[in-house]
């Protein structure tokens, strides 16, 4: 069998394989590999950078910050503390205390908080005694809060003395009645087909959770009960009849529902 042209036998050749003969002539020999740098020595250059350029007892030069991620400056305590409190005030009106206590868990010095709290009661953006007044006016008409309940809110809002006095002055003796009353009109309906001791138990335990004094519960809810009790007395009953099987339907039925929905 003839051989290609332009080629020659592999045991020519040092490295057994066959090359294409070319007009420029044989392809040179490729160069020869670097040596792998050793471990260890790569390991002390390393260190030897770390260290600094003066050796050892030099400190290591610090790193420049990338692109993008420069540490930027605290700022002066006194400009955070009077942006944290007009954010807080945007909301919802707050108490000194309570923007106090905001700056504190902030690690705002006391000095610069002391001095922009009193700037901003000086103009006006923290008036304690306008939010106690805003507080007892909205915690009694929707939660049905009493004077002591309201009292013990003010507190741990940081308002005290005279200032909640004032504020509490709002509401008096026949307005914690009628609030009283409204709290056991709805939750009178939930209590039916209990025994009467029971429901007691729990309208009065609904007024004490919301600060009411014991005697004026019990009797606001003896108030409702006889008043139900009535009512029924009052319903109509003729034997025989479509309305009386009707009327004495719809006692039974009172007597024998349980609504926990409240509870």
């Amino acid at each position: 069998m003839s051989e290609l042209p332009g080629l020659v036998r592999a045991s020519e050749l040092p490295g057994g394989r066959r090359r294409r003969r070319s007009a420029l002539g044989e392809l040179p020999e490729a160069a020869p590999a670097a040596p792998e740098r050793p471990r260890r020595r790569a390991k002390a250059e390393r260190a030897e950078r770390a260290q600094g350029p003066g050796g050892a007892g030099e400190p290591r030069e610090e790193r420049k910050p990338r692109r993008g991620r420069a540490v930027e400056p605290e700022g002066d305590p006194a400009e955070r503390a009077r942006d944290i409190c007009l954010r807080l005030l945007t909301g919802a009106a707050k108490s000194r205390k309570q923007l106090a206590d905001a700056l504190r868990r902030k690690e705002i010095p006391d000095e610069a908080a002391e001095r922009v709290l009193d700037r901003l009661e000086e103009v006006g953006l923290i008036d304690d005694a306008a939010f106690a007044e805003a507080w007892v006016e909205s915690r009694h008409a929707v939660r049905g809060l009493s004077r002591r309940a309201l009292a013990q809110e003010l507190r741990t809002k940081g308002v005290t003395g005279e200032t909640a006095e004032r504020a509490l002055l709002q509401v008096d003796a026949d307005d914690e009645s009628e609030a009283a009353r409204a709290l056991v009109a709805r939750k009178l309906r939930s209590t039916a087909g209990l025994e009467r001791d029971v429901r007691t138990r729990r309208l009065v335990g609904v007024l004490a959770r919301r600060g009411y004094a014991e005697g004026l519960a019990y009797r606001v809810v003896r108030e409702a009960l006889d008043a139900e009790g009535a009512g029924e007395e009052d319903w109509p009953e003729v034997e025989g009849t479509e309305r009386g099987r009707r009327s004495r339907s719809l006692r039974q039925g009172a007597r024998t529902t349980v609504r926990f929905d409240d509870w």
